[in-house]
């Protein structure tokens, strides 16, 4: 018999969802279904396991402009 799993669809930039693609492809814990660039299906169980991970990853790859004035 078929089972539900409960999913949340979580639409976002391209480049996000690369990175979202990019955290699940570890351990596949994440995505139910990848429906087009900017479209992915999240079980709802793990949302905020990802938003963590997203969080984390994005400040590991963000650059901050130097502050001209702190000279």
């Amino acid at each position: 018999m078929p089972r539900a799993i409960p999913g949340v669809m979580v639409e976002c930039d391209a480049s996000i969802k690369a990175i979202i693609v990019k955290i699940d492809s570890e351990r596949h814990d994440y995505i139910l279904e990848d429906l087009d660039e900017t479209t992915v299906l999240i079980k709802e169980s793990k949302l905020a396991d990802l938003k963590e991970a997203l969080e984390r990853e994005l400040q590991d790859t963000q650059t901050f402009p130097e502050d001209e004035d702190s000279d």
